[in-house]
């Protein structure tokens, strides 16, 4: 784990920061640039931390950059995908516009906000039991059986370069950070803001669930490990084993992992909410951990997500109109 790049054995085989800089320039009609928010205030002198405002994001989660960058690389017509919830919330929303047929493989125990969600939006939905593992694995088959492509949350190199774009931004925005937390579940968005920083002197620290760490046990390990089937209120970040695109890019760039239990994940999605940050408990996570770690530092921690009960109430109840587009943070906006 370094901050000088990815190992050469990668090179070829796996998303680049090219492919982040060209997934930046073909999602960005379809996408928000949002902004950096004023973080919780804290008393050390030369600190600071600000909050990258995924939640603002269309469709409500950093989810739509990725699902973005693969629908509009792949031209598919039909497409099949596992999602908790979000991707599926993200990919419906821009299969709607682009005239694609998209169906979505839901494990046991997902949001059935997010999957009302998910149907109103035009999507047809697919249930199966067990965890992630076995949504995956129904959802790549329902794929080959249909002709359909499989366009996965985060095991993808068009995703993860997609998510790849959230690091660009705030490394754009605020060049001085010297540390970025970021939610990690498939791992899409880690190994995305990896890539992003390749070359940037800036710490990346992963923050998993307490009760989902499976990149932590896998770096421990040396190697990718499969987890039980686990229950969260970070319930996007639930993921069973690693993905293959994303393990090797994480596994040669983070420079740290940390699991945060789901009290200290409510705590934070309190105080998000507190200064007008209408997260979701796995939008929470990256703040979470930057809480427990509570380095004297400048760092960002990312909020990826927002699909809240009221925002999926209005997103289930609306035809045309993103709820994240009457979204107005309280928080006061970062300037550099």
């Amino acid at each position: 784990m370094t901050a000088t790049g990815l190992r050469p054995a990668t090179a070829g085989t796996l998303p680049g920061p090219a492919d982040v800089v060209a997934a930046a320039a073909r999602i960005a009609p379809h996408v928000r640039r949002t902004p950096l928010l004023n973080g919780p205030v804290s008393a050390a002198p030369g600190t600071r931390l600000l909050l990258k405002a995924e939640h603002l994001q269309h469709g409500g989660s950093f989810k739509t950059r990725g699902a973005a960058n693969a629908l509009l690389a792949l031209g598919a017509e039909r497409v099949v995908t596992g999602s908790s919830g979000n991707h599926g919330i993200a990919l419906a929303l821009l299969a709607r516009s682009l005239g694609i047929r998209l169906t979505v493989v839901l494990a046991a125990g997902a949001d059935p906000a997010k999957t009302a969600a998910i149907r109103a939006l035009g999507a047809e939905t697919v249930r199966v039991g067990g965890g992630v593992a076995e949504r995956e694995e129904r959802a790549g088959a329902l794929a080959q059986e249909t002709g359909a492509t499989l366009v996965p949350s985060s095991d993808h190199r068009l995703v993860v370069a997609g998510q790849g774009t959230v690091g660009a931004e705030l490394l754009a925005d605020a060049p001085d950070t010297e540390t970025v937390y970021v939610p990690t579940g498939g791992g899409g968005l880690l190994a995305g803001v990896c890539l992003a920083a390749a070359v940037h002197p800036v710490r990346i620290v992963g923050v998993e669930p307490a009760r989902a760490p499976r990149y932590g046990r896998s770096l421990a390990a040396g190697h990718p490990v499969q987890l039980p089937p686990c229950t969260t209120v970070a319930d996007g970040l639930r993921g069973q084993r690693p993905g293959r695109v994303p393990y090797p890019i994480i596994r040669d760039r983070v420079d740290d992992l940390i699991a945060v239990g789901d009290d200290e994940i409510l705590a934070a999605a309190a105080l998000l909410h507190r200064l007008g940050v209408d997260a979701e408990p796995s939008g929470a996570v990256a703040l979470a951990g930057a809480l427990r770690v509570g380095r004297r530092e400048r760092a960002v921690a990312v909020v990826s997500g927002g699909n809240t009960p009221a925002r999926l109430h209005a997103l289930h109840h609306t035809d045309t109109t993103d709820p994240t587009e009457t979204t107005v943070a309280t928080t006061e906006e970062h300037t550099s």
